[in-house]
Formats: C-alpha cells, sequence, structure tokens
C-alpha cells in the first residue's frame, strides 16, 4: 500500500500526517475474487454473475453485462483493447451513479393511468431569476427546469406597457419582464431534453381577450402538431402520460370577458416611488417584503379581473387551445372539492388553504385528487423563493406542488429526491391507496394512525469522493477529516427520524460498514436524506 504524507506546522513544530491512499476494502476484493476465481481479470461473465448474486440483478443477459463493463471502462481507461475489469476497475466502477447507482435511471412505473394519477414535477413562476419581488425575468430559469426534468411550468402574463403585446413576469411587482414569445420558443426547443413525458403550461392569465387572441396565434406557430388540444365532446377523463408523449399542454382558466385591473393609486405610487427594503443583506422578514406592495399574493391564481367589459368579443380559439381547464373556488372550497361527472379540471391552493383544507376535510381533498388536478402553491410572503414541505400535499394526493425551483434548502432537496424515482422522468405514480376506494365508496383518510408498512435497512459502508472538491487542509489546517454520515428518514410524520454512524479520524475514504433499520408506515413517500459531515472537536 503506497503512503504519503503531508506536513504542517504548528506553533513552529512541523507535524506529520499520513494519507493513506485509497485502496479496495476487504468485502470488495472477497467479491472480486470469488467471481473470477481468484483470478486478476473480470470478464463479462464473471461480470454478470457479480451483478446477479451480489447485486440482486435478473434477467442480465450477457450483453448487457458487457455493455456496462464498455461504458465503465470508457470512464476511466478510454483507450482500453480488452474488455475486462482488473481489481482497481471494478472497485472504480462500484462508485459510477449512473452505472451502479441506488436509483434506477429506466422509468419503471405503470405510465398508462390518467394524469391525475402521477405526482408530476411542478415549477412556480417558473420565468423568474431569483426573489418573487424584484429579480428579473428570463427564459433561463425555464431552460434549466426543463434540462432537470421538471414537467409543468407557470407563466404569468401581462398586457405590455402598450397594450398591444404580453409580457412574462410576476404581476403588480418590480421583476422585470420577459417577451412571451421568447418564454414559448424555450419551452419547444428544450420541453423534451430529458424526458419524453408531457410539459404542462400552467397560464396564470391577465389579459384582454384581443391579447388572447394573440397567444392563441402564437402557440400555434410555435408548437405547432406538438401542441394538445382535447376533442369536443372527447372523453372526460384526462390521457395518460404514455399517449401524451412529447406534447406540450396548456392549462389555464376559460377566457372571460374582461379588461384589465388597474392598480390601485396607494400601489403605483409604491411602484413607481419607493425602494424596496434590501434582500440581499437580510435585514427585512419575509413579511416586512411582501406587505411592501401592499398586495395579498396568497391567492394569486384565483385573482379575478374587475371592471369586465360587457359584450366584448371572447378570444374563442384561446378557449380551444385549452388543455387542461382551470376552474376556481367561487362558492367555497368546499363545495369546489365535490367531484362531479363531467370533465376533469384543475384546482390551485395556496399551502395556507391546503393546510387548512387537510385540517377540516381530509377525504375531501383526497377524493377530488381521484378525478381532477390539484396545485399547491408557495405562500405569497415566500418572496426569497424558499418553499414549503410538500409531504402533506403529497399525502393527500395533489399532483402538482409547485415549487420555486430557483429556491435552495431542504424543501427543495425533497422535490428533487421525490422525482429522482422513475428513472427522473418527471411523473412518478401515486401510491394506489390514494386512488382507490372501499366498498362503501370510502377513500384514504391521512389522518387515520398507520400500521408499519415495510422496514428499510440502510448499510452506510463506506465513503470517497470528496478530494476531487475540496483541497486536503479544507476541514483542518492540522489533520485529516473526521467524517460522519447522517440519515434523515423525510415522509409522513410518522416516519421521520434520523441516525448517524460513527466518526472516523483522520481519514479521507472512511469504512462505515454500519447497517441502520427504519420502520416506514408510508414508504411510497418516504425520502431518505444522506449527509456526510466533519466533526469538529472544537465545536464539539
Amino acid at each position: 500500500m503506497k503512503k504519503s504524507y503531508d506536513y504542517y506546522k504548528v506553533f513552529g513544530f512541523n507535524r506529520k500526517f499520513k494519507i493513506t491512499e485509497r485502496k479496495p476494502p476487504p468485502d470488495v476484493i472477497d467479491a472480486f475474487s470469488l467471481c473470477t476465481n481468484r483470478g486478476s481479470q473480470m470478464s463479462p461473465d464473471q461480470f454478470r454473475r457479480f451483478l446477479i448474486e451480489f447485486q440482486g440483478e435478473v434477467d442480465v443477459a450477457i450483453d448487457e453485462a458487457k455493455r456496462k463493463m464498455e461504458q465503465a471502462l470508457h470512464h476511466f481507461r478510454p483507450n482500453f483493447t480488452r474488455c475486462s475489469f482488473t481489481l482497481e476497475d471494478f472497485f472504480k466502477y462500484l462508485f459510477l451513479d449512473d452505472l451502479n447507482g441506488p436509483i434506477t435511471t429506466q422509468v419503471h412505473h405503470d405510465m398508462t393511468a390518467p394524469l391525475q394519477h402521477y405526482f408530476i414535477y411542478t415549477g412556480h413562476n417558473s420565468y423568474l431569476t431569483g426573489n418573487q419581488l424584484n429579480s428579473d425575468c428570463s427564459e433561463v430559469p425555464i431552460i434549466k427546469a426543463l434540462q432537470r426534468g421538471v414537467r409543468v411550468i407557470e407563466l404569468d402574463l401581462w398586457p405590455n406597457s402598450s397594450k398591444d403585446g404580453i409580457h412574462v413576469l410576476h404581476g403588480r411587482t418590480m421583476t422585470t419582464p420577459v417577451d412571451l414569445y421568447k418564454c414559448l420558443k424555450s419551452i419547444k426547443e428544450h420541453a423534451f431534453v430529458s424526458s419524453p413525458y408531457p410539459v404542462i403550461i400552467t397560464l396564470e392569465d391577465h389579459l384582454t381577450p384581443n391579447l388572447q387572441a394573440k397567444v392563441a396565434e402564437m402557440v400555434t406557430e410555435i408548437f405547432e402538431d406538438v401542441l394538445y388540444c382535447p376533442e369536443a365532446g372527447g372523453n372526460d377523463d384526462f390521457l395518460s402520460p404514455d399517449a401524451l408523449k412529447h406534447r406540450i399542454i396548456l392549462s389555464t382558466k376559460q377566457p372571460k370577458e374582461y379588461l384589465e385591473s388597474k392598480p390601485s393609486c396607494e400601489e403605483e405610487e409604491l411602484v413607481g416611488e419607493q425602494t424596496p427594503p434590501d434582500l440581499k443583506n437580510g435585514t427585512a422578514t419575509e413579511e416586512v417584503l411582501a406587505k411592501f406592495l401592499a398586495i395579498d399574493f396568497e391567492d394569486e391564481e384565483d385573482e379575478d379581473v374587475e371592471n369586465e367589459k360587457p359584450g366584448q368579443k371572447v378570444a374563442l380559439e384561446y378557449n380551444q387551445l385549452i388543455g387542461i381547464h382551470a376552474a376556481k373556488a367561487k362558492n367555497g372550497l368546499r363545495k369546489a372539492l365535490m367531484v362531479g361527472s363531467g370533465r376533469g379540471t384543475r384546482l390551485s391552493l395556496s399551502e395556507q388553504t391546503l393546510e387548512r383544507a387537510a385540517s377540516l376535510y381530509g377525504t375531501d381533498l383526497v377524493r377530488f385528487t381521484q378525478k381532477n388536478i390539484l396545485r399547491v402553491f408557495p405562500k405569497g410572503t415566500r418572496v426569497r423563493s424558499t418553499n414549503f414541505r410538500p409531504l402533506a400535499a403529497w399525502m393527500h394526493g395533489a399532483q402538482m406542488v409547485a415549487f420555486n425551483m430557483q429556491g435552495y434548502g431542504k424543501s427543495l432537496w425533497m422535490m428533487h429526491g421525490m422525482f429522482r424515482a422513475n428513472g427522473g422522468c418527471g411523473y412518478v405514480k401515486k401510491p394506489d391507496f390514494l386512488m382507490s376506494r372501499g366498498p362503501n365508496n370510502e377513500v384514504f383518510d391521512p389522518k387515520e394512525t398507520l400500521e408499519v408498512k415495510k422496514t428499510l435497512r440502510v448499510k452506510v459502508y463506506m465513503g470517497d469522493g470528496w478530494r476531487m472538491d475540496f483541497s486536503q487542509t479544507h476541514f483542518d489546517a492540522f489533520s485529516p477529516p473526521d467524517f460522519y454520515t447522517k440519515m434523515y428518514m423525510v415522509g409522513v410524520p410518522a416516519d421521520v427520524i434520523k441516525k448517524k454512524t460513527r466518526i472516523i479520524k483522520d481519514d479521507w475514504t472512511p469504512i462505515w460498514d454500519e447497517e441502520f433499520t427504519f420502520t416506514l408506515t408510508v414508504p411510497e413517500l418516504a425520502l431518505l436524506k444522506i449527509v456526510v459531515r466533519e466533526h469538529d472537536i472544537r465545536k464539539g
């Protein structure tokens, strides 16, 4: 085993620390030796044996094993001439996430059920580059979201200053607009770079009928036959993700005869003359920032434009392009949740409204989402583009949990983790218990105490790779790092727990080899977050 030494100067004295270079641990050596009959090279057939006996893969053909080996060899020996692994090659393969990752990269859920049977990767105010109050609007965050696999893009449509064109911006704020045409063009070009399954564009529409007609002309020109238009008198059920592959769907409320609402004099003065609180130095709270424009953001999607002009011609072309109609809770949310026999709709609720509804009539939410689509969006005071915990919405069947993808934090990590499932295609099949009904038409009640359904065992074996991201002296100027691993089980309240390994001192490639168990009542919504940390004894 090769060893190298780093020298550190401590109070005038040189202190020497041994750095052990990475080598395969005993378990890896044993697996290689067993599969190769103690040979020095692993053939495709022997590698196939490893995949079946150690990795638990079934029906692995010899050609598939060889293909994986060749892909791996291209990573670390591009000019290889023989398809075989040395022990070092085999060890490196185990760290290749794209070939040996814990999550399958293939779509494996049933994709032939109607859209409401799926959780859908959903963005909120997808055009914003930063905060919700005064950041730039751009097509760039839309492109980034689509490249990540997001399947629902939100655009807020407002007339431009001359009332003859359409801007995308967060209305009644100081965000700088971006042209609608540019956004639509970017969606067309990047919609299916990461997934072939449908992209849904939710439009928050504040346009006059004339401008709605312009939108109809624009989307028809840009999307052409990629745009999904429902047939008149067709089936009331939504189509499936499989049937809608490589299609773009518009979702908005049906057009009305209305004119653009004008902000009050107070709002005009605020927008034109005052400077918003500083968003960068952290001196203003989100509540102060939200109150700055004296706007109630919370019901932004449910907002009507006032001063309707009777008799004004409605843009019929626009209505015909709407693939998913957005409904309003005109007579109260409880009535809106009463499922009828007509065509499925989309209803949008703020995170606070969802919390209240879940507390008062959670089973009605579940029943609604068996036929319709429920979208939940962040409260308006989240002007720094933060996000809420999505589990309560998912537990009640909400398909579109709209997140600020330009944000940061634990809630957003949960969203990204959820949609790594099912090959990262942006659609995850909802658990059967959310879609089924009992003999008396009863549905799942999220308030019920649930029994343990599954026990998950997780072995934290070893870690490596951070030496490529950090310098040898990044963690401690006087010694190598002391790593430990924390695991957070995120899910319904009964399943939430955290555990950690012991601390491995002075080692860049620690081997913990510890196993942990997690009992799960709703494994379908359980997410495991793994964090490697460095223990600083000075901080305890």
